[in-house]
């Protein structure tokens, strides 16, 4: 078994080092997806992402792991794959938005993360460009931080929310599975807790 993981926006792969470590522990292969939203558009990022699966996928079963803007790639980048490449065994969205972001939405227009995000900044706030972005067709495990931020509270009012996302944001009545866990939208890949989740049904794939 193999597992992809696909870090959110201004992250790298390093920030799902401690999942990947544990699930090598485990035996399984990992590799990482490296993009920069300041350079590439969310089309060109997509389909590179759809050659680097197609690389792991010919190498046998895999899962995908996404945080936050890297779960809205595996998404596109899955269901435009060519139906001869095979399909992963999972997926793990982890504080993945699914509907538009209320925080891109607050400040898609500030010059600055106009700037930094660009066409993914912009993608993220844009409920028309959401709405094209293709559902899991296999099973898919949702992780949900549930540890709000203070000083962004009125942003979600009494909303369930991990300090950037919301629940209504990341849920969707196709999605297999919806986890809790109490951890801030940043921390997600890296909290011992989600890893033990995601290592847990990785290794329950393996055995079946």
């Amino acid at each position: 078994m193999q597992a992809l993981f696909v870090h959110g926006m201004g992250r790298t792969p390093l920030s799902g080092s401690p999942l990947l470590w544990r699930l090598r522990q485990r035996g399984i292969s990992t590799h990482g997806f490296f993009y920069s939203v300041t350079f590439q558009s969310f089309r060109a990022i997509s389909q590179r992402l759809q050659r680097k699966i197609a690389i792991v996928a010919a190498q046998g079963e895999y899962v995908l792991i996404g945080h936050s803007l890297g779960g809205v790639l595996i998404r596109d980048a899955v269901a435009a794959l060519p139906t001869e490449i095979r399909r992963p065994q999972r997926i793990f969205l982890l504080g993945s938005p699914i509907r538009p972001s209320r925080m891109a939405q607050r400040i898609h227009r500030n010059w600055l993360f106009r700037l930094i995000t660009r066409d993914c900044g912009q993608l993220l706030a844009s409920e028309a460009r959401m709405e094209q972005v293709a559902r899991c067709d296999v099973p898919t495990t949702s992780i949900i931080g549930t540890c709000r931020i203070l000083v962004l509270s009125r942003l979600f009012g009494e909303e369930e929310n991990d300090g950037v996302v919301s629940h209504s944001e990341i849920t969707a009545d196709w999605i297999t599975e919806e986890i809790r866990v109490r951890v801030t939208h940043t921390f997600i890949p890296s909290n011992r807790r989600v890893t033990e989740l995601v290592v847990e049904r990785i290794v329950e794939l393996i055995g079946e």
